[in-house]
């Protein structure tokens, strides 16, 4: 799942209207933004095979550090004390601890079972495989998106041209990206997808780019 772990983040802005989406964009994305790091250290393992599931040829042989439960769990405790530490409330700890969770919970919901719950060997894998089926992926991950782009643009009105730039070309971009993936022809070697993948570090910044330029219109 790549654009249903964005719609979470929009749709908690209204919850937390103080902080950046850029935090909220990290805090669901932090999994994946780790995860290539990983692989590129030698530490975790994916190997690609056309045709493992209808959405995508990756096979994840091996990500307990990034994708087990609990090392999200860990993981999100420490995305909520950096952004602490950066500035964010306090009152928003527990909804960005909940949100770098969330992200294993929808893995588990698309993948077929490989999502780990502690990291070692003896954990148990598992996943409902939402990816077997292309139109389903689509729909749901698709209704997620659009939900969560509505949730956050209720009430909020770009303060200048800058914002509807950033934004929607923020959202175009992750759309074509998701969209495009069943349909793109596999990444050459794991080496090369660790390293193209690093290009998610440039999402946190660009949703944050994109919500300075945003404000809650005024309500009677």
């Amino acid at each position: 799942m790549f654009v249903g772990h964005l719609a979470l983040a929009f749709a908690a802005k209204p919850r937390l209207p103080s902080v950046s989406l850029g935090w909220l964009v990290a805090a669901v994305s932090t999994l994946d933004l780790l995860w290539p790091l990983l692989l590129i250290a030698g530490v975790e393992h994916v190997r690609i095979q056309p045709g493992a599931t209808p959405f995508t040829p990756l096979v994840f042989t091996a990500y307990p550090w990034s994708h087990s439960l609990l090392t999200a769990i860990v993981w999100g405790i420490a995305l909520a004390a950096l952004a602490r530490f950066r500035g964010v409330p306090r009152s928003a700890f527990v909804w960005l601890a909940a949100l770098v969770v969330s992200h294993w919970v929808l893995d588990w919901i698309t993948h077929v079972p490989d999502m780990p719950l502690w990291p070692a060997a003896s954990s148990p894998r598992l996943g409902l495989g939402l990816w077997n089926s292309i139109p389903a992926t689509i729909v749901v991950e698709g209704l997620l998106w659009i939900a969560g782009l509505a949730i956050y643009l209720r009430h909020r009105r770009a303060t200048d041209r800058t914002g509807p730039i950033a934004l929607w070309s923020f959202v175009a971009v992750s759309t074509i990206m998701w969209l495009s993936g069943p349909w793109s022809p596999p990444p050459p070697t794991s080496s090369a997808l660790a390293w193209f993948a690093l290009i998610g570090w440039l999402v946190p910044p660009w949703a944050a780019l994109a919500d300075r330029h945003y404000a809650l219109e005024d309500t009677p």
